[in-house]
């Protein structure tokens, strides 16, 4: 069990915890259930008593926050200048907090246009294991000396210290966004459809299936000039129906304005996952989606393949341990958002090795989960 929830108001209260207590873990907004710390018999160390906004140079395009700062809070400061974070953060309506975005190291769709999460790092500061206040990386974007221990603490759990400042780089908003929606019957005509938009000379904001029953939608979405859209848009649709398959008109739509926006809300905020289900990131190709979505859909489960297929959401209906064994008979790891307490890594491991050599040197104590 928990013993203490404690809630620091500076970064020196952190540090005399990281000192003192024999056992910490770190919680931000809890957004996301399934990566809150288990019994650990030791203080739970609640950031959200550390946010606001510390430095932006919209000029620059970067921002300096505190950890425990809502995304949502954030974000409206950035929209105000005409900027946003263009990797998507997830689970902003939840209550996601900066530093526990980086710390799950998860990204949105539009990673897939931008590039991930751990791209726009730029630096950050956290309590290791003995107390110590470590700085990595800075505040501007051509920075570079030394182990670049920012972006190794994206998608760290946790695990080597406490996040308390954070660096980010964001860019300028599209004007407008607009999505092509294409229904095939199967999951492998999408598939090939989504082949031949991903190797064309397209500006693709967002590529991403949703695997459902009777069959699978492609989404692709654009950005820019609102004049610009509807011959992209066009070019899209004829690019998508070019491999011989037999699509009625019906099988395509535009999408624009808030209904194009609530389809990608959908897939930040994962209201499209029922009550119950745990909701599960599994790292992929293209190529493996096939024989992996045939398995899961015997099982029950929702699928969501975004980024290019490159990444699957699985939102999966029963004991999360079968999942583990179908990911590890795949040779494929996963990180559960939703679903209990305990090991969110499903699956394979990777980089195990490292990763330990690090903790050595941050926490030799083993203090982090």
């Amino acid at each position: 069990m928990i013993k203490e929830i404690v809630r620091p108001s500076s970064v020196v209260e952190i540090q005399d915890l990281a000192r003192q207590q024999a056992k910490l873990a770190v919680r931000g907004g809890g957004s996301k259930p399934a990566l809150q710390p288990a019994s650990t018999g030791g203080v739970l160390v609640d950031m959200t008593g550390l946010a606001g906004m510390l430095e932006y140079q919209p000029d620059e395009f970067t921002f300096t926050a505190w950890a425990g700062s809502r995304v949502e809070e954030i974000q409206r400061a950035l929209g105000e200048r005409g900027q946003f974070m263009p990797f998507d953060p997830l689970l902003v309506e939840r209550g996601a907090t900066l530093g526990g975005t980086v710390a799950s190291g998860l990204s949105g769709p539009g990673r897939y246009r931008y590039g991930g999460l751990r791209d726009f790092v730029l630096g950050v500061k956290f309590v290791d294991g003995m107390g110590n206040l470590v700085h990595s990386g800075g505040k501007v974007v051509k920075n570079a000396a030394g182990f670049d221990l920012s972006k190794f603490m994206v998608g760290s759990l946790g695990r080597y210290g406490v996040l308390v400042e954070l660096s980010v780089k964001v860019f300028p908003q599209p004007a407008e966004y607009a999505t092509l929606r294409v229904e095939f019957a199967a999951v492998a005509e999408a598939l090939a459809a989504l082949t031949r938009l991903a190797s064309a000379p397209l500006e693709l904001f967002a590529l991403d299936l949703e695997a459902h029953d009777g069959g699978c939608a492609l989404m692709a979405r654009l950005g820019g000039l609102p004049e610009s859209l509807p011959a992209r848009l066009e070019r899209l649709q004829i690019l998508a129906a070019t491999n011989g398959e037999r699509l009625h008109a019906e099988a395509f739509s535009y999408l624009e304005g808030d209904a194009e926006a609530e389809v990608w809300r959908s897939m930040r905020e994962f209201t499209w996952v029922p009550p119950g289900y745990s909701l599960v990131k599994a790292p992929l190709t293209p190529r493996r989606v096939l024989p992996l979505d045939e398995q899961l859909a015997a099982y029950g489960a929702l699928r969501r393949y975004s980024a290019g297929a490159n990444l699957a959401w699985i939102a999966w209906p029963g004991p999360i341990e079968s999942l583990h064994a179908l990911l590890k008979e795949k040779a494929l790891s996963g990180l559960a958002v939703f679903g209990s307490l305990g090991q969110p890594t499903l699956g394979v491991t990777v980089g195990d090795a490292f990763a330990r050599r690090v903790k050595s040197a941050l926490d030799p104590q083993g203090k982090f989960g």
